[in-house]
């Protein structure tokens, strides 16, 4: 036994610590194996737990950094027209103003806004690019518009302008499945066509896009764009950014709270489960002090124990996290983290991993169990040996 070990003149002390640790895997592998039914329990109400709290942060992170990314390429400031707190149309001699403000290199107008069809129920993105490379009877859509549009024939779309009037247009082009994240619902039409159906006059606009020379004046900038035009508003490529985030972390919590039930189940379970020593356990540990076994040996032997169930969890957890989210769509929580919508955006998210929150789950999950484990241990260990198995 290791109670009784003691190093040689011919071991050297790499070889007799190697010994030690050998006879302590030796061990723990068989106390756990003697109670398989308990710690198999154990194991995979932890790696469940572990699982739906990895999913959540995998999801959030890789979807708010694919949206970041997109968001890299928008302009640096955007200028919208505010009458009573609500956006309205901005006139496109705005744009003269603008411009005379040093460190705005560009301003161009944008024609953008919302189709709502009836026979799908669905809100649709509009747009009129500058440059749009077909006719005025001619539009290119996302994959989602194909899908889900309900007066569809053939590739012709069936729209009613803003006076009433029917218009077919034809789906001359579809977006690439990639680009499903920003073009699902998306239609590009010309700008006359987009005037027709919107309804916005000549001369205006739904917004500006600004240019700015050097990002970090873009804050002096926005303020000399408030001071010549009373009625806009500019809104700041960073504000955002900023904004996205912060929807993404409070759909991640939103989900976590509604977890919360279930964390305090499964720690009230580990903590039952650790914490309650069995008969059977305090009598192997007064056999094991009476056979020679120190305090430190017993308590290393449960920490190898609690440690084993613990990142096994861990592993087997966020190994499966990974998969559920980066090859199944994250099916379980896509609704509470996406949004629900008809028109749902089909995507692959890019595989990414944060080290500092996988570092940060690691802690939360494995290190208190693994101490829970040993406080009961030391407190039957300082015991006498007689005692213990008597009890």
């Amino acid at each position: 036994m290791l109670g009784n070990s003691k190093q040689t003149d011919e071991e050297t002390p790499l070889s007799y610590w190697i010994e030690r640790q050998r006879a302590f895997l030796d061990f723990t592998l068989s106390s756990l194996l003697r109670r398989k039914g308990r710690n198999l329990s154990l194991l995979i109400v932890y790696t469940l737990v572990v699982f739906m709290v990895s999913s959540v942060v995998f999801f959030t992170n890789a979807l708010r950094k694919q949206a970041l990314s997109i968001l890299e390429a928008s302009p640096e400031m955007i200028v919208q027209r505010h009458i009573g707190g609500r956006h309205e149309l901005i006139p496109v001699s705005y744009s003269e103003k603008i411009r005379e403000i040093r460190g705005a290199v560009s301003v161009k107008p944008r024609l953008w806004g919302y189709y709502y069809h009836p026979a799908s129920r669905s809100n649709y993105t509009i747009m009129a690019p500058e440059e749009f490379p077909f006719s005025d009877d001619e539009i290119k859509v996302g994959s989602g518009v194909l899908r889900t549009w309900g007066t569809a024939k053939g590739n012709k779309l069936y729209f009613r302008e803003h006076n009433g009037k029917p218009r077919i247009l034809k789906v001359a082009e579809t977006f690439r499945e990639t680009t499903d994240l920003v073009t699902s619902d998306l239609i590009l039409m010309s700008q006359s066509a987009f005037r027709r159906v919107a309804g916005v006059p000549e001369g205006y606009a739904t917004d500006l896009t600004v240019g700015i020379r050097n990002w970090q004046e873009s804050q002096t900038i926005a303020e000399k764009v408030t001071l010549a035009l009373p009625d806009a508003r500019p809104i700041l490529k960073s504000e955002i950014i900023r904004t996205y985030s912060s929807v993404f972390d409070w759909r991640s919590g939103y989900v976590i709270v509604l977890l919360t039930g279930a964390f305090l189940a499964f720690f009230i379970f580990t903590w039952d489960k650790a914490t309650g020593l069995s008969w059977e356990e305090k009598s192997e540990i007064g056999i094991l002090k009476a056979l020679g076994w120190e305090s430190s040996d017993i308590l290393i032997m449960k920490f190898w124990e609690g440690t084993a169930v613990s990142l096994t969890a861990f592993l087997l957890g966020t190994m499966t996290a990974f998969i559920h989210v980066f090859f199944a769509s994250a099916t379980f929580f896509e609704h509470a983290l996406k949004g629900w919508s008809v028109l749902y955006p089909k995507f692959t998210l890019t595989p990414t991993v944060d080290l500092y929150q996988i570092a940060i789950l690691f802690f939360l999950t494995v290190v208190p169990y693994t101490f829970i484990t040993v406080i009961p241990t030391w407190k039957v260990s300082i015991m006498d040996p007689d005692t213990v198995m008597r009890s």
